[in-house]
Order: C-alpha cells, then sequence, then structure tokens
C-alpha cells in the first residue's frame, strides 16, 4: 500500500465518519425505556447469541482514550460495581425468551477488565454461564491492559475458560508513550504474552495505534515489527480520533502535535505494509489476521461480520449488553445501558434492567446496514443481490450509487451497474464509499477522521 496519499483522495481523506461498527451508528440512539423494548429481547430455540461485559474502570487514564470508563484509585468502587453486575447478570435469569439462544461469544471491554481481583472476574464468567447455555467451543475473548497483568489475573482467564485476549499495545515508542501518558515497555508486553500462551490461551490479539502525538512512519512501522515478533494472530490498527470536545482528557494532546491527513495516511500505510511482510492478511478497514485464523478463514468464505468490537466471525444476530454504556442488539433494534453509574445501578437494584437508550429498527435500516456492512468487511458490495436477499427493490438507492460518481472518477471506488468495488490501495478509506449509503448524510464532526 502507498503511503503517499494520492492527491484527487485528500478532500476525502480529510472527512470525519463514523466507523460503522453498526447501522445506523450508535449516535443515533434515543432516549428509552425497558417497557419499549420488552418485546425484543428473545431470541429462537438454540439460535446463536453474543455477550458483551462493560467494565467501566481503569487505574490510570491514557489521553487518547475515547471510552467509557473513569478511573480508581482504590478497589472498594470495583467491588461495589462487580456485585451490581452480577445482579445485572441474575436479572437475565428472569427473561426465558432470550435464554433459549446458546453463547457463542462473550467478550469483555473496558475499560480495563484486568482491573478486577482474579476471583471476581472469575465469579462473573461462572455467573453467565449458570444462566446462559454456552456452546461447547464459544469463544470466551478479554480485552486487557498489559502494563497491570499480573500472573494472578491470567490464572484467572483461564480457570475462566478465556479462549482469546486483546492486548492494548497501543505503540512500543517511549517517547509517544510517554505523550499520551501510557508507558509500558516492549519487555513487559512480551513477558506478558509469554505467560499468556504458558497458561493455555491461544488466541492473542493486538490493539496498535496511528495519529498519536509524536508518532511518524518510522515508528509506526517499527512498533509493527516488533508487534508481528510476538506473533500474536491478529492485530488491529486503529486511527486515534481527536474529539477533545466530546473526551476533555483529549486536550492534554496538543492538536498541532497530530499528523494532518497525509500524514496519517502514511503511518497507516507504514503499519501496514510491515504486517503483510510479516505475513498477515488485511481484513476489511483496520484488521490484520494469520491465514489460518478465523478471522482470515472466515472472511475467504463470506462469513466476516462487523459489529461494536470490530470485525468477527460470530454470526450472531442477537448481544446481549451488560454493564453501563453498554450496547445490545436484536434483529428489531438496538439498546443501551445507562452510561450513569448511579442511574445503571438504581434501575438494577429496583430489579429492571438498565435500559437508557433505544433505536426500533426498520427495513431500510436493515437494507442500508447489509451494504454497508458488506463494504466494510469484502470491500464489495451487490446492491442489487442484498436487496434481493431484503425483499426489496434496490431502485431507491440509485441515489446512493450517483454519491459515489466522484470518489468513482478518483479511483476510491469501482462501480458496475449496481455493483460496488474498492481497490485494495483504497482500502483505508472504505468508510467514505460505506457512508453514500447512510441515511444521516453528512454527520456532524464527532467521528473519526476517514484516514
Amino acid at each position: 500500500m502507498s503511503t503517499s496519499l494520492p492527491k484527487a483522495w485528500m478532500t476525502h481523506a480529510r472527512r470525519t465518519l463514523p466507523r460503522y461498527t453498526s447501522y445506523p451508528t450508535a449516535v443515533a440512539l434515543r432516549p428509552g425505556t425497558l417497557e419499549e423494548v420488552e418485546t425484543w429481547l428473545i431470541a429462537d430455540e438454540g439460535e446463536s447469541l453474543s455477550v458483551y461485559v462493560h467494565i467501566p474502570f481503569c487505574d490510570r487514564l491514557c489521553w487518547y482514550c475515547g471510552c467509557h470508563t473513569s478511573i480508581v484509585s482504590d478497589y472498594e468502587r470495583v467491588a461495589a460495581f462487580q456485585a451490581q453486575l452480577l445482579r445485572e447478570i441474575a436479572l437475565w435469569a428472569e427473561r426465558p425468551g432470550v435464554r433459549r439462544g446458546v453463547v457463542r461469544h462473550l467478550h469483555f471491554g473496558g475499560g480495563s477488565p484486568n482491573i478486577l481481583r482474579p476471583a471476581d472476574f472469575v465469579a462473573v464468567v461462572d455467573r453467565l454461564r449458570s444462566i446462559f447455555r454456552f456452546a461447547p467451543d464459544a469463544e470466551v475473548a478479554v480485552e486487557l491492559d498489559p502494563a497491570r497483568l499480573e500472573i494472578g489475573f491470567i490464572a484467572g482467564l483461564a480457570q475462566a475458560g478465556v479462549t482469546r485476549v486483546s492486548l492494548g499495545v497501543q505503540t512500543f515508542d517511549p517517547a509517544v508513550q510517554v505523550r499520551v501518558n501510557r508507558p509500558q515497555p516492549y519487555a513487559q508486553v512480551a513477558e506478558a504474552v509469554e505467560e499468556l500462551r504458558r497458561a493455555g490461551i491461544a488466541g492473542v490479539n493486538f490493539d496498535l495505534m496511528y495519529g498519536l502525538p509524536g508518532q511518524t512512519p518510522d515508528n509506526v512501522a517499527e512498533t509493527a515489527d516488533l508487534a508481528a515478533g510476538l506473533a500474536p494472530d491478529r492485530l488491529a490498527v486503529f486511527g486515534y480520533a481527536h474529539v477533545p470536545w466530546l473526551k476533555k482528557h483529549q486536550s492534554m494532546i496538543a492538536e498541532t502535535e497530530l499528523a494532518d491527513a497525509a500524514g496519517r495516511w502514511a503511518q497507516a500505510g507504514a503499519a501496514h505494509d510491515r504486517l503483510v511482510s510479516a505475513g498477515y492478511e488485511a481484513i476489511g478497514l483496520d484488521h490484520y489476521a494469520r491465514p489460518d485464523d478465523r478471522l482470515s478463514r472466515a472472511l475467504a468464505q463470506g462469513g466476516l461480520r462487523r459489529n461494536f468490537q470490530g470485525y468477527t466471525d460470530d454470526p450472531a444476530r442477537v448481544l446481549v449488553p451488560l454493564g453501563p454504556s453498554a450496547i445490545g442488539q436484536w434483529p428489531t433494534g438496538l439498546v443501551q445501558n445507562a452510561a450513569d453509574a448511579r442511574v445503571w445501578r438504581q434501575a438494577i437494584s429496583d430489579g429492571r434492567l438498565p435500559v437508557a437508550r433505544i433505536l426500533p429498527l426498520t427495513s431500510e435500516d436493515r437494507l442500508r446496514g447489509a451494504v454497508i456492512e458488506a463494504l466494510m468487511t469484502g470491500l464489495s458490495a451487490d446492491v442489487d443481490q442484498i436487496s434481493q436477499n431484503h425483499g426489496q427493490s434496490s431502485d431507491h438507492l440509485d441515489a446512493c450509487l450517483d454519491r459515489l460518481r466522484e470518489a468513482a472518477d478518483a479511483g476510491l471506488c469501482r462501480i458496475d451497474g449496481r455493483r460496488v468495488w474498492i481497490p485494495d490501495a483504497a482500502r483505508r478509506l472504505v468508510r467514505t464509499v460505506a457512508a453514500a449509503f447512510d441515511a444521516a448524510g453528512e454527520p456532524p464532526q464527532r467521528h473519526a477522521p476517514a484516514v
């Protein structure tokens, strides 16, 4: 992939766009109540379920962070949260309509899930297993802060049956780490990987970033080389989104220290080239996987999916949300738990699920979402075929294709009738193509840059 941003693509690269981990995107959710979505919360017998658990605490504040989290200096708040989380899980025991499904994917995010004590983490997984049916080969994945990962927690991961972990590496450059308040030596990450594998946790992912203050194509490439040398199964390379009007702590990062669109393109291209040279296969917008990894196989077999955790082979149409701010998904709509911890706690104490925001999905939403997901996963979409699969005409989507003519003229995509392809060289701008099918139009400046 070229590290030089073509001049014709510059305007497209400067746009701010959703990451399209759902459609409509999470910003479209409106205030709502549990009573409005009661009839949604069901699953067919044996239907695949996914469960997301949000742990909203860290013991340090990384200045680039865009997650819903808060900083704690003692364990008392974490322990109280864990006790309430167990109660929230128990509320799902009263919903046999959901429990008819089978959990095939359980994901812990944050925050930093490894802020929990090992016994408390195991207790959460045990409670989930006691209430939901888990498939024998269910994937249990946990996001980890490698700087605070201890041997005892790794043992807890193994005891709980965790099969995959994702380490928040971001960068190995010490100067960049200082600029974003996330020091973690390479040796610390290497030791964590060794101990995780020794404990029998086979799936190891890395999260890397570009666009951070002080990053250059050279030090991003060096981080990619060091990361590949530790042989993770998958890597994600995310672009930093500077939104201090939404995340006030990001004001600790001076905008003058950040690369422009051309610089971000060069950094992303440097990481891409090094990872592909190391034998990883590019997946969608920003993921990389070994050729024998399940993610690569899903791409080859047409089973790659895009959800709130990024790219996955998880086939579930139902995502059960647990913890403050967690988002759930059903074929009928999206639901989000209260982000305010006090509101979340009170709802659970009152014996009700802490639903705070909702979005019913229309047949048009599902059609557009399928087109966008096809582009985001396979870099192509047959609009006629997708419309036929949804029992709808594709005629009204011609306006979306018309909006892509300028992008097509610039070489960002190719259009043949109602089929759209994105060339490999333009995969980093796939969101600009997908956005043409977004009925919301040009989004406000609250999203990540297109590159």
